[in-house]
């Protein structure tokens, strides 16, 4: 596979979506070393991503990542991405490779209503559908990521600069779907990213894992 070297510099757009969920659904999901963040008792926000990343990007694909909770770890908080999905065979190799993420391929179908439907074969890993904001502005984020590559456990920086804006979104997990028993439900808050540009750093090593990923 030919991929490029990180950082990752990708350009397009993206539907973010935040979701309380049962920390008890999700422990499982994430190494012992991690301490899950809780927002109410019992409770963490997890996340749902779904992104296109154009020509213009170093590798155009489109992306769906599942994060089942925000976790910290020696004064780094984060997400811990469970699940993740492409288009690209390139981008399942770098982002294994380089980021030690489960990337797996996928079919994207992102159709003109605004909406977009994610599938592995003939079985659907879930849908989105949402609305155009009314008013976006322009803005900076920078968040960090938490990963595993065989037993070491890492964190990488992911910063975007984007027009966003506030939008209504209904996500449906099937009961099949790998990721459906994480508990998903309708968002908190969704967010569109239009024009947005992507920088992934590359990985850091923080830690040792107890148990081995790959």
């Amino acid at each position: 596979m030919s991929y490029p070297q990180a950082p990752w510099t990708l350009q397009g757009y993206a539907v973010i979506s935040l979701h309380l969920l049962n920390i008890d659904r999700v422990r499982h999901l994430i190494p012992s070393e991690l301490e899950i963040i809780p927002v109410w008792p019992s409770k963490t926000v997890g996340g749902v991503y779904l992104s296109y990343y154009g020509s213009e990007s170093e590798l155009e694909y489109s992306e769906l990542i599942v994060v089942p909770a925000f976790v910290g770890y020696r004064g780094t908080v984060g997400g811990w991405v469970s699940h993740i999905y492409v288009d690209n065979p390139d981008s399942v190799a770098g982002g294994r490779e380089i980021w030690g993420l489960p990337k797996e391929l996928a079919e994207f179908t992102w159709e003109k209503d605004n909406s977009v439907i994610v599938r592995q074969g003939s079985q659907i890993l879930c849908s989105l559908k949402y609305h155009q904001p009314l008013f976006a502005w322009r803005q900076w984020l920078g968040s960090s990521s938490f990963s595993a590559k065989n037993s070491e456990l890492l964190t990488f920086m992911a910063e975007i600069e984007s027009n966003l804006g506030l939008i209504n979104s209904k996500l449906e997990v099937p009961a099949q779907s790998p990721f459906a028993n994480i508990g998903l439900g309708q968002p908190l808050l969704s967010v569109h990213c239009d024009r947005m540009s992507l920088r992934v750093r590359s990985p850091e090593v923080v830690g040792q894992t107890t148990v081995a990923y790959s």
